[in-house]
């Protein structure tokens, strides 16, 4: 069965001023709010399944990990939040060979507009864009911290990982999309204002660069994990940063189920 996509992409247009990008709260009409203008580009998405040796978070910026769902209801995270905290912060850190890990958000999206209005969840995140930027990393470290434990945590190599996974059936219709972090530039990379109810910060829009390489895992499962590393304080030829997309995948069946997924944010230190 073919399992690499072909996808029309959203890349940040090129020389435009600096957009903003506006946080949804939720709900059935959650929908992307940038003051800025995307191309469409198409782009083949290959399958991250074949890579050998298989995909990581120091070469490629991504990787795929046994996550099990344990039959959780993670629209009702908050009984058992702590639990699941220590699970996956075990998870990132037997991962990424760090020695800590703070877990600090999580966020719940869909492609469908009555799961959206019946939790009060996300939209999709359908523009290629990266998290954090250099700055808005270090202040998020600092507004999680305190400013003196953060001078402490900067004297040493920190990062930020995403755990992204599907809380609903398999993952078909809107899969992620991960970049090889080897061929971002950092001339693609734009950074943008982000607004959300509680902080402004930062993001990363991305302009289009021919070399970009673009990888999903086809059907993610309930027992699977997709570790993203959104920042790395590393500069020593290592991955810093994996560039992602939701994407509408043409290789899925018409009645494809509603993709429901959660992603967690992790500081990690080394």
């Amino acid at each position: 069965m073919k399992t690499t996509s072909t996808a029309s992409l959203q890349y940040l247009a090129p020389g435009q001023a600096r957009p903003v990008y506006v946080a949804s709260t939720g709900g059935a009409d959650a929908a992307l709010n940038i003051s800025a203008e995307f191309e469409q580009r198409t782009m083949p998405v290959e399958d991250a399944r074949q890579l050998v040796p298989a995909a990581s978070l120091e070469r490629e910026g991504f990787a795929l990990v046994h996550a099990p769902l344990k039959g959780r209801d993670f629209y009702a995270l908050d009984s058992f939040k702590a639990a699941y905290e220590a699970e996956i912060s075990d998870i990132v850190l037997a991962a990424s060979g760090a020695r800590e890990a703070l877990v600090f958000d999580h966020t719940l999206r869909s492609d469908s507009p009555a799961l959206r209005a019946a939790h009060e969840i996300r939209e999709t995140a359908s523009v290629i864009h990266n998290d954090y930027t250099d700055a808005s990393a270090e202040k998020r470290l600092r507004d999680l911290v305190g400013d003196e434990a953060a001078e402490a945590k900067l004297a040493r190599r920190f990062a930020i990982i995403n755990l992204w996974r599907s809380i609903g059936p398999l993952v078909e219709g809107s899969p992620l999309a991960c970049c090889d972090a080897a061929t971002i530039d950092s001339a693609d990379l734009v950074a943008s204002e982000r607004r959300a109810e509680e902080r402004v910060g930062e993001l990363e829009l991305v302009t289009w660069n021919p070399a970009h390489r673009w990888y999903y895992f086809p059907a993610m499962t309930a027992e699977e994990g997709l570790l993203i590393k959104t920042f790395d304080s590393a500069q020593d030829g290592r991955a810093r940063r994996s560039i992602h997309t939701a994407f509408d995948n043409p290789l899925a069946p018409q009645d494809a189920a509603p993709r429901e997924s959660m992603e967690s944010r992790l500081l990690v230190f080394y």
